[in-house]
């Protein structure tokens, strides 16, 4: 029996990236071997078994056969006679396909260092093709690793976009979907999950009211970056540099949802998007079957943006009606979440990514204005939006002469 250490903590390790868990691969044994050495099985299609003190995942070499569509379809085969490079050939990426041994030596049989050197993801074989799960994968590591300078070889991406043609991706199942898109919205650069996806063609399948969005043009004057379906990219990627929040990073790129559905003869503005936005999200979160946080901030951020925008436009009574519609009240850290979400927005434009963004600062003290009336207050005022409205409008004025004041010191 030979143990290897394999996959994602061979390919960190040499990255010099920090391990977070460690797999390991079984030559030359049976699960009954296991068993008697005190490993738990927890493989149901295929024997996985927990190490006794460390917890860890020792799977018996396999190889995999396919039998079915899907992700699903497939026939296992473990035997004690199966190689470590057979075991090897069956994953997904070259850089995944690494193995140590006991005495650290690396076996690379399909050149993982090479490409991990030339910053590429190569899929192992032609049987990459047989689990269109992978297509999701290859685009949540491309976001992973972005910042070390990765990208897909242009041959998996041919073989991606081909497995999308053939409708592989219409087998799979909206939970592993979602799963693969919260991962890589936990990444650095999650923008470039959905970048790989729409090279590849597969956003178009599962993302389809993200992918109506691009070619359609917004006034230049406000959006240098002009593109809608640029304009949620970048808004992505201001929210991940604004928040760890993954309801905030989904709600910043889904925001626009409604300028896809503008009339042609309306373009390039897009009056009332906000409200067209809600249909295409709809759909949208209940294919996808998204998390119901991530589904409501992404609904209240696509009707309600531009009244931050906006926010020192709005008279009193309207940021009260803002107020009560975002629940602002009782939710305070959803309503942060919405001000993350506007101000990504904000920034998610070409060369205004470092413009300040006031409005968010002002909304917060304008609820903490009105949160701070007390009943004797509203009893001298008569009536409670009375004096909410008086306070937002006292707040308001503050707020933006507070602004202008900084913006005349850092002028000088």
């Amino acid at each position: 029996m030979q143990i290897y250490l394999v996959g994602g903590a061979v390919r960190d390790q040499l990255l010099n990236l920090p391990l977070k868990d460690r797999d390991w691969v079984v030559v030359g044994s049976t699960p009954d071997e296991l068993l008697a050495q005190g490993f738990q099985q927890v493989g149901a299609d295929f024997p996985v078994f927990l190490h006794p003190q460390s917890h860890e995942e020792y799977a018996l070499a396999r190889t995999e056969r396919k039998s079915g569509q899907g992700y699903q379809g497939f026939d296992c085969r473990f035997s004690p006679d199966i190689t470590l490079e057979e075991d090897l050939l069956r994953r997904d990426l070259t850089i995944n396909a690494m193995a140590q041994d006991d005495n650290g030596n690396i076996i690379d049989p399909y050149h993982g260092q090479s490409d991990l050197q030339q910053r590429l993801l190569r899929h192992v074989s032609p049987a990459f093709a047989e689990d269109p799960l992978r297509v999701l994968r290859v685009a949540r590591f491309a976001a992973r690793f972005a910042p070390l300078g990765f990208r897909v070889a242009d041959e998996t991406m041919t073989l991606m976009r081909n497995m999308v043609n053939a409708g592989e991706l219409d087998h799979l199942v909206a939970e592993r979907v979602w799963n693969e898109t919260q991962r890589a919205l936990g990444e650095k650069q999650p923008e470039v999950y959905f970048q790989v996806l729409r090279d590849c063609g597969a956003l178009k399948v599962w993302f389809a009211e993200i992918d109506a969005l691009f070619g359609i043009p917004q006034p230049e004057k406000h959006h240098p970056e002009i593109d809608c379906g640029i304009h949620a990219l970048l808004s992505l990627k201001a929210a991940a540099q604004l928040s760890d929040s993954m309801a905030v990073r989904w709600a910043a790129l889904s925001h626009d949802l409604g300028k896809a559905l503008t009339p042609e003869e309306e373009w390039p503005r897009h009056i009332a998007h906000e409200a067209r936005g809600k249909k295409p999200l709809k759909a949208l979160h209940q294919r996808l079957k998204a998390p119901r946080d991530a589904a409501e901030l992404a609904v209240l951020s696509s009707e309600f943006h531009t009244h931050v925008h906006r926010a020192f436009e709005l008279k009193g009574s309207t940021l009260n009606k803002v107020f009560n519609q975002l629940d602002a009240w009782r939710k305070s850290e959803r309503f942060e979440q919405f001000l993350l979400v506007c101000e990504a927005d904000a920034k998610g434009r070409t060369g205004l990514e470092n413009e300040p963004y006031p409005q968010a600062g002002y909304m917060r003290a304008a609820l903490k204005e009105a949160l701070s009336i007390n009943a004797q207050d509203m009893i001298a005022q008569g009536h409670q939006g009375a004096a909410i409205r008086t306070a937002l409008n006292e707040a308001r004025d503050k707020h933006l002469q507070h602004w202008k004041t900084q913006q005349q010191l850092s002028a000088e």
